[in-house]
């Protein structure tokens, strides 16, 4: 199969990570600032790296245990590239964060001049993570798939088909990796933000970040290996899923239906990783956009970054779609142009949803802090109910994203749509995915700015800098809580269009092995499994919210031990015993990470082995109340957050006032609605899909010897 031109997405790739060095490098080369900030940093530094390095060696058994099962129920190759995908996915985190917890007092340093060298250094930081997640995440699957997909003659399609689902394998240990990171992240993070919010900003009244708090290193802490960490885990996966995607649908139309010509599944095949390289290259060029004044709206300026990048990425993807249009005989590839803009339009729509519910700047954010005023029970109350209306736009948008998609691919393949055989229009939906998170570096970029935002305050706070210095890096972060209420869209936007695509390819598999499998309504089984997936996203919040629980009770009962023993705390006479609170976070979060991690495995696997056909009900249940879940739990959240710091600015009574404790009740709500729980259903519902087609070899199996 020649297919050179699919050398340019490692290319693309290559390029990525070399220019997130050089942001890295140049991050590093800025100012530190005194001693008494950097040494707040070293802190932070070192413990960030001990919960990854904790993290990092459980994952190491998980990844050798599953590892071994799959070697022996499918092949070594698919193993091997199991353990690809989950190294890539935490070495990436690693650089990432590394970056990001050295950034924080550099970004501290340069608030001290203005907030447009703050934002200068923080994005670059963020900027850097995003590259590595992207390029990191490319290499590896392309690389894979010009082993083994790409490198065996056209005509062999059934042999293609196998050898992609090995490659199914990469895409699982990327899930399974960015599950356990974002889990147990945030676990950790806001096990330490409960207990520094509730006994030290509502029971002894002192603000946040500040050093006489035992719990606020791990604060700090934990916004790394939660936000910047973990975060950049759950879009490695999401990025993966959205290639390989249409990418596995190709393969699967090729071999079980002949729907593409020759030619057509050659391009059909490279497209979307030629997509998602071009992706790289224009977030770069977005970089150049992130420009802000002193007293400039700081959202415009990332927003411009954003959108200057989807721009030229648009003018790209239409390029690329016309080549192959010219190169075709049989079908008319054009269209599939509509397929991508369908999902990127839709993504950054949804991004504008996201900003209205959750930013300070509009009316939902608004009437939360309102409520404020009569206490915390109709702050939570009004926080519930503005996250379940934030489901709709989103849930619409994804719904007309599916249906244009899918009709812009029957136009793209018109002889195949009218064979009346499986939708070839789907792969219109999986290229929708594609274009949704093409700009995932750039995406990354301005999430992951925001927790170094945040870090910069908390050394503002501790190293005792200016009122002004804070203001501004509070002016960072207010803005960083919606970008990453944004990011958290675009995921769960594309794992639902991402899910569909693996499962019309789980479906295709299975009904070409087995001819009388099927999936409908009259069946007992799958009806049971629908309710059984429905279910699956509440018992999953369920475990991660009692995780966050329990562990805030422990950090609660520890800072309150600290005040009440360690005499001269609150006059600065006695330093708090940090260390403590840190180890809480750490083994309550690697303690309670396993248990969602595993079922999110477990599960699916058993019900696929009992009867597959069921395990197709299942998914659906699973993907429906998860995408509804995920923008619910996580809208809900950033609004809560945001809230209260509208109030922090001055509104309602300001800080210190009973409006503002009531807002913060609401935030402590809301900080695993929006940073554990919720983040981790899009995940959850990828995870969950992907395994299932990696498994399903296995599952025809055991159906040929019952």
């Amino acid at each position: 199969m020649t297919t050179a031109v699919a050398w340019m997405a490692p290319v693309c790739a290559l390029i990525g990570i070399c220019m997130a060095a050089y942001l890295g490098s140049w991050v590093l080369k800025q100012d530190p600032g005194p001693d008494k900030m950097n040494s707040i940093s070293i802190k932070i530094q070192q413990g960030a790296k001990a919960f990854l390095m904790s993290e990092y060696k459980l994952l190491v058994i998980f990844m050798v245990v599953v590892g071994i099962i799959m070697a022996v129920a499918l092949s070594p190759i698919t193993a091997l590239a199991f353990a690809t995908g989950g190294v890539m996915s935490a070495a990436a985190g690693y650089a990432g964060m590394h970056v990001a917890t050295r950034a924080n007092t550099r970004t501290a340093h340069a608030a001290e001049q203005s907030v447009a060298k703050a934002l200068n250094v923080s994005f670059k930081s963020g900027l850097t993570m995003g590259l590595c997640v992207a390029s990191f995440a490319l290499l590896g699957l392309s690389l894979w798939l010009l082993l083994l997909v790409f490198g065996i003659d056209i005509v062999e399609v059934a042999q293609m088909h196998e050898n992609i689902g090995m490659v199914e394998g990469f895409a699982t240990g990327a899930s399974a990796v960015a599950l356990f990171a974002r889990v147990g992240g945030g676990i950790y993070t806001k096990a330490a933000d409960v207990g520094a919010d509730l006994v030290g900003k509502v029971e002894a009244g002192i603000p946040e970040d500040d050093p006489r708090n035992p719990a606020t290193i791990a604060d700090n802490v934990g916004d790394n290996v939660g936000d910047v960490a973990g975060m950049g885990a759950d879009l490695f996966e999401s990025y993966t899923g959205s290639i390989l995607a249409p990418t596995i649908l190709a393969a699967t139309f090729g071999a079980l239906g002949g729907y593409f010509a020759t030619g057509d599944l050659v391009w059909a095949l490279v497209t979307p990783l030629l997509i998602a390289g071009c992706g790289i290259i224009t977030s770069i060029i977005g970089l150049f956009a992130v420009r802000a004044k002193e007293g400039a709206a700081l959202h415009k300026a990332l927003n411009r970054g954003t959108y200057v990048a989807a721009g030229i990425e648009i003018v790209v993807i239409f390029c690329l779609f016309a080549v192959w249009n010219s190169q075709s005989v049989e079908a008319q590839p054009l269209w599939l142009f509509g397929s991508v803009l369908c999902g990127l339009i839709a993504g950054l729509a949804i991004g504008k949803i996201t900003e209205y519910f959750c930013s300070d700047k509009y009316k939902p954010v608004h009437k939360i802090a309102e409520a404020a005023d009569t206490g915390a029970a109709t702050v939570i109350i009004e926080g519930i109910g503005t996250g379940m209306l934030s489901t709709i736009a989103p849930i619409v948008l994804v719904a007309l994203a599916i249906i244009g998609a899918y009709t812009f691919g029957n136009m793209a393949f018109p002889n195949a749509a009218a064979d009346g055989g499986i939708a070839v229009g789907l792969f219109g939906v999986g290229l929708a995915a594609t274009g949704m998170l093409s700009n995932t570096a750039i995406t990354i970029g301005v999430d992951a700015y925001g927790p170094v935002a945040d870090n910069a305050g908390g050394i503002a706070e501790m190293a005792g800098l200016p009122e002004e210095v804070r203001d501004r890096t509070d002016a960072l972060d207010a803005v960083g809580n919606t970008t990453a209420a944004i990011a958290k869209g675009f995921a769960i936007a594309s794992a639902g269009l991402s899910a569909i695509s693996l499962f019309v390819s789980y479906q295709a598999t299975m009904h070409h092995s087995i001819p009388d499998f099927a999936l409908t309504l009259t069946d007992p089984l799958i009806v049971a499994g629908i309710f059984i997936g429905a279910m699956m996203p509440f018992m999953f919040a369920a475990l991660t919210m009692g995780a966050v629980s329990r562990a805030a009770h422990a950090m609660v009962e520890e800072v309150r031990r600290q005040f009440r023993e360690i005499k001269g705390i609150m006059e600065y006479k006695a330093e708090p015993e940090y260390d403590k609170c840190v180890a809480i976070s750490t083994s309550s979060a690697l303690r309670e990470m396993m248990l969602p991690g595993c079922l999110a495995i477990v599960v699916p696997v058993a019900i696929g082995c009992f009867n597959p056909a069921m395990l197709g009900g299942f998914l659906a249940g699973a993907v429906a109340t998860g995408m509804l879940m995920a923008i619910f739990m996580s809208n809900a959240g950033g609004a809560w957050d945001n809230a209260k710091k509208y109030i922090e600015q001055g509104h309602h009574g300001g800080k210190g006032s009973e409006a503002h404790k009531a807002a913060v009740v609401g935030d402590t709500v809301g900080d695993p609605f929006k940073d554990t729980s919720g983040p981790s259903m899009n995940i959850l519902i990828n995870l969950m899909t992907i395994v299932s087609l990696t498994f399903a070899p296995l599952f025809i199996m055991l159906q040929g010897m019952f």
